[in-house]
């Protein structure tokens, strides 16, 4: 099939380079403009200097609603659009273009997870498994149905850089499989089952600073969700920021205030957490590793010299 792509990013990079060594035919890309997002920048193997290596034509958009574009791509007399991480909305005149339309690659495991940072939000949420689906794309986003999906489990000490790792693997075989199926002229998949779904927005920094009323082992997933080199959870220690780079959930139970000080056990530092701490019935978050405002790495029993006083939201 003639293949137009649009991508962006590493799982754009994984999408184009999967087709160009598939059987089908890349004749145009479209992809967006490098970015100085702190997320966008993390994985970020081009997409543009792919396809121009491979001689294939590309357009450079934040969004694809120009009349230049359509030209374009009416031009190149697709057979097919696939997209994946594609960061803005793809109006109907676009993805119905095509003969089989567009199929979209997302991140997830569909209907869950829809829109933006689903491997974060997954982590946090304490999800078994996440994985990688190709769907049809319909007015709604990430909506449409599903051609192919493939999942991986997530191991107790998984970071999303792990997640990252393990779900962009499966970017290919879902691809080519979805295609295949596409090509052999198949035009009934899998409805989503909308009642089961979740959309979720942009991290920015409020997403990354701890609420000690979590209880301790979401915090444990969000300080591996935020593992490098994505940035770190953050608290503030008397007026100055913290970045917390590793933790456990401690063995101990611990009752008082969230956010206090509290104890040494082992290799950490056990920092009360929970909404209702006050009973006395809650783990803490056994803090092992920190990093300073001025960039100093540190272990959190050399950082807390002593035990009182609390960590906090704000300054």
């Amino acid at each position: 099939m003639r293949v137009v792509m649009f991508g962006y990013q590493t799982w754009g990079h994984r999408t184009l380079k999967a087709l160009l060594e598939s059987e089908h035919d890349v004749v145009m890309v479209v992809t967006h403009p490098k970015s100085e997002h702190a997320y966008e920048k993390i994985w970020s193997d081009s997409v543009a200097d792919l396809a121009e290596e491979n001689g294939v034509p590309v357009a450079i958009r934040n969004r694809p609603d120009d009349d230049e574009l359509f030209d374009l791509l009416k031009a190149a007399d697709p057979d097919i659009i696939v997209a994946n991480n594609w960061r803005t909305w793809i109006p109907p005149h676009i993805y119905s273009l095509p003969r089989h339309g567009t199929l979209n690659v997302h991140d997830s495991l569909l209907p869950k997870y829809a829109g933006f940072s689903p491997l974060i939000w997954a982590l946090i949420n304490g999800e078994s498994e996440v994985g990688v689906t190709a769907h049809m794309m319909d007015e709604v986003l990430d909506a449409g149905d599903i051609v192919d999906q493939r999942a991986v489990a997530v191991g107790p000490t998984d970071t999303t850089t792990d997640l990252f790792h393990k779900t962009v693997d499966l970017i290919a075989p879902v691809t080519i499989g979805a295609l295949a199926r596409i090509a052999a002229g198949e035009t009934e998949f899998t409805r989503q089952d909308r009642s089961q779904a979740s959309f979720f927005h942009k991290r920015a920094e409020e997403d990354i600073r701890i609420d000690w009323g979590w209880p301790a082992d979401v915090l444990e997933r969000l300080v591996r969700a935020q593992s490098a080199p994505y940035p770190s959870a953050f608290t503030f220690h008397r007026g100055k920021r913290l970045e917390i780079l590793s933790a456990v959930v401690s063995e101990g139970r611990y009752g008082g205030t969230p956010g206090r000080i509290f104890y040494r056990e082992e290799a950490g530092v056990v920092i009360v957490a929970g909404s209702d701490a006050r009973t006395g019935r809650n783990h803490g978050l056994a803090v092992t590793r920190v990093r300073t405002e001025d960039g100093r790495e540190l272990p959190a029993t050399e950082y807390f010299t002593s035990m009182g006083g609390y960590l906090t939201g704000r300054p």
